[in-house]
């Protein structure tokens, strides 16, 4: 079996890459649901947030307080790390499982944080989609109907294109000149091999 990651930063058009992986049959994992199922219903890692954060990081309920753990990490790096040690190998963890359930020759795994996850190290072929900056935060904003300057600050919080392309496989120009569907085909063709 072939793991492919799929990987770039916000409105780059992950999304667009896994649903085509998706309709020629490779099944996808999506890493950013993953995480927020993970967040709410592994027992350890709620645990292991509350010591980080405090007890009040959950609701009564057992539901995570998403803006507030928002508001604590992302001005704190110390937390923000604390927080990913805990939750990537939960993510990589829940990844190897639903991979080994899967009965195809390729599936792939969409993350913005391949490499800062080191997800890439359970991953054959890690594919990277770009596209230009101003695009990027077009699109996260109508998507999200976010501010300019709230993405640009995800974006800045993100490790760069630039170092995202030199460490992956393959790159999928997603910039509105080069059609996406051709150069998902031709690579999905030359992985089956």
């Amino acid at each position: 079996m072939k793991k492919i990651g799929i990987t770039g930063g916000i409105g780059s058009g992950k999304s667009v890459v896994s649903c085509l992986f998706r309709v020629m049959g490779v099944p996808v994992y999506d890493a950013d649901s993953a995480s927020k199922s993970i967040l709410i219903s592994n027992i350890e890692v709620k645990s292991r947030l509350s010591r980080l954060l405090g007890g009040d990081i959950y609701d009564a309920e057992g539901n995570l307080l998403r803006k507030k753990m928002a508001s604590m990490i992302f001005s704190d790096e110390k937390l923000m790390a604390g927080v990913n040690e805990i939750v990537h190998p939960a993510v990589i963890s829940d990844f190897e499982c639903w991979s080994r359930q899967q009965k195809c020759k390729i599936v792939a795994c969409e993350s913005a944080l391949i490499y800062e996850s080191k997800m890439n190290a359970y991953i054959d072929y890690v594919l990277m989609v770009f596209a230009p900056l101003e695009m990027r935060v077009d699109r996260a904003c109508r998507r999200d109907s976010s501010s300019r300057d709230s993405i640009y600050e995800r974006i800045k919080n993100q490790m760069s294109d630039e170092e995202k392309m030199r460490l992956s496989d393959f790159v999928i120009y997603n910039d509105g000149v080069r059609a996406i569907l051709p150069q998902v085909w031709t690579l999905f063709s030359s992985l089956e091999e």
